[in-house]
């Protein structure tokens, strides 16, 4: 058994659909008032889900759910950090070497954050 989606508590789903559009650079696959949704990739789902309706409704706060994104070197994410922070996103750790990889985190309009890097060399 292996996740299919990611849902996102989020205050306005279609806001949400439009910023997620940029980012992505695809547009959802649908799209209402309470719930909008993407395909991530040929296995995972992206579900942004209104917190107004969202049964049973949730109660983790902003910032505790990631969405990560593996990128294919440091120059890549470091692209990738210029092109956020140019799109006015919240830059919440700049370009940074950790103990898994090189990365940086930023957020989504609901405080949800947005990681890219790229894994560290294991050997």
């Amino acid at each position: 058994m292996e996740p299919t989606y990611i849902i996102l508590a989020v205050d306005n789903p279609l806001a949400s659909a439009a910023f997620y559009e940029t980012l992505l650079g695809k547009p959802p696959l649908e799209a209402q008032a309470t719930f909008a949704l993407f395909r991530m990739n040929a296995a995972t789902m992206l579900g942004l889900w209104s917190k107004h309706t969202i049964e049973p409704p949730v109660s983790a706060a902003a910032g505790s759910t990631e969405v990560t994104f593996v990128l294919e070197g440091r120059k890549a994410v470091d692209a990738c950090h210029d092109r956020w922070k140019a799109q006015g996103l919240p830059i919440l750790q700049a370009p940074v070497e950790m103990d898994f990889g090189y990365t940086f985190t930023a957020a989504d309009p609901d405080g949800h954050r947005l990681r890219a890097f790229h894994p560290a060399e294991r050997g």
